[in-house]
């Protein structure tokens, strides 16, 4: 039985550009990346050469600080490049494809006759593990600790994000699989979240505690999920896996094979036919960006969603967690006394001025100008408005900027990361950088208390 949760606080942000349900299979890439910035606070420590072959599935480094967790190749072929950063820090690992692929290949598991420490040894060995994420701090799980539950969120609400419910499709029996799986690694719940007017396969699962969620953005992201189900609190861990990397642990398992294989939204206002493509993990975005056409050439290329996503280049690669690529105008120019006259043509959470209000359904042709410079903290309590958890945002924020440890831990840092400030980012009339303040204080809570 489901439980129903209703999420009043939020802002929905309908822009165009919605990927249209269709799905076409992407042009393979010569040149597949890891970008080691996806994992935050890891120390990678390589296996490999560069020059070396490698099969798919092949480790290519471990985490210095977890030695049997291991990071493997989306393909097979010759590694390229290591490139490093200051002080030799590896950015990024480039692997040159093999025309004719090669798999490494492991047993495959019946998760449900396996012990936990089964799960935990088959997907650390096949390289699944890194999908596993953990609150608090937003890092890797460490498969050394026990969470008190697991949640999947397959309700987006974020702005031109993948719909979840048309990918999983025809994916039951992965699902099936790797739920099977996370049930075994905590003697509390897996809290599955779906909407509640969708049809998504995640609600015809065994074994889960199914929540159907309704509401505006944010409460398609599972910490909003987290604080409604089962909040976080001090010395308590729970581990999150996102549905489209539930299918990959789900195939590792049932196959023994390690397949990234990602259906990614390609979307924005900048692409003539917006739409989704069947790619791999790394790919060059370069190989289905312009399959649909795009509109100009000044727009950006952004890897994951507008609110939460990256700036990349055009020849950039797939972020590793990433199921999103959006395009949109670089907003590069000015409105001419764009601060004191009528607006129709963008979002505010204010009625300042501002109309978007009475267009609640009205899709926007939005850029990434940020209207606005950087300027102090204005106390308007806007930020409460939108943001749904059982915390005081813009007090949390600075307890963060003076580097408040009492204050943070108090004010319920432990149970945010920084998507969760996103959509609180994006209305900020004095325009600072919230996930960029949240993902300081979560580093130093995590440096000085663990």
């Amino acid at each position: 039985m489901s439980k129903d949760i209703r999420i009043k606080k939020g802002l929905n942000i309908n822009l165009v550009g919605v990927a249209e349900q269709t799905i076409s299979k992407a042009v393979l890439s010569n040149v597949y990346a890891i970008n080691l910035s996806d994992f935050h606070g890891l120390t990678p420590k390589m296996l490999v050469k560069q020059g070396a072959e490698v099969k798919a599935g092949q480790p290519l480094f471990y985490n210095k600080n977890i030695e049997d967790m291991l990071f493997v190749s989306p393909v097979s072929g010759e590694l390229i490049e290591i490139e490093r950063g200051a002080r030799r820090r590896i950015l990024t690992i480039k692997i040159l494809a093999d025309k004719e692929q090669s798999q490494v290949e492991h047993p495959s598991l019946d998760a449900s006759g396996a012990s936990a420490a089964q799960v935990k040894a088959h997907l650390l060995k096949g390289g699944c593990w890194p999908f596993i994420k953990q609150r608090p701090y937003d890092v890797i799980a460490d498969p050394n600790t026990t969470p008190k539950a697991i949640f999947v969120s397959g309700y987006v609400t974020a702005p031109l994000a993948a719909d979840l419910d048309f990918v999983l499709q025809g994916k039951e029996k992965e699902l099936q699989a790797a739920i099977t799986a996370l049930t075994k690694l905590t003697p509390g719940k897996v809290h599955v979240s779906v909407g509640k007017s969708g049809n998504s396969p995640l609600a015809s699962l065994n074994g889960v505690e199914l929540h159907k969620i309704s509401g505006p953005h944010p409460a398609g992201l599972v910490g909003t999920q987290i604080n409604k189900i089962d909040p976080i609190n001090k010395g308590e861990l729970v581990w999150t896996v996102t549905p489209q990397d539930l299918v990959i642990i789900g195939e590792l398992l049932l196959t023994g094979k390690f397949n990234p294989e990602r259906i990614v939204a390609l979307a924005g206002s900048s692409i003539k036919a917006p739409k989704y493509y069947k790619t791999k993990i790394g790919t060059e975005i370069a190989t289905f960006l312009y399959a649909s056409g795009v509109n100009g050439e000044n727009f950006r290329v952004i890897n994951g969603d507008v609110l939460t996503g990256a700036k990349s280049s055009q020849d950039g690669h797939l972020g590793f967690y990433n199921n999103t690529v959006t395009a949109i105008p670089e907003g590069d120019d000015y409105d001419f006394f764009g601060w004191n006259k009528p607006i129709f043509n963008k979002i505010s959470a204010t009625r300042a001025m501002t109309f978007s209000w009475l267009t609640p359904n009205k899709k926007f042709d939005l850029n990434t100008n940020t209207n606005g410079e950087h300027r102090a903290f204005v106390v308007t309590g806007q930020y409460e408005e939108v943001f749904p958890f059982d915390i005081y945002p813009m007090q949390l924020l600075k307890a963060c900027m003076v580097k408040d440890l009492d204050e943070m831990e108090q004010l319920g840092l432990y149970e945010v990361i920084p998507e969760d400030f996103s959509l609180t980012e994006f209305i900020c009339i004095s325009k600072q950088p919230h996930q960029q303040i949240i993902r300081e204080g979560l580093d130093l809570l995590q440096k000085e208390i663990g």
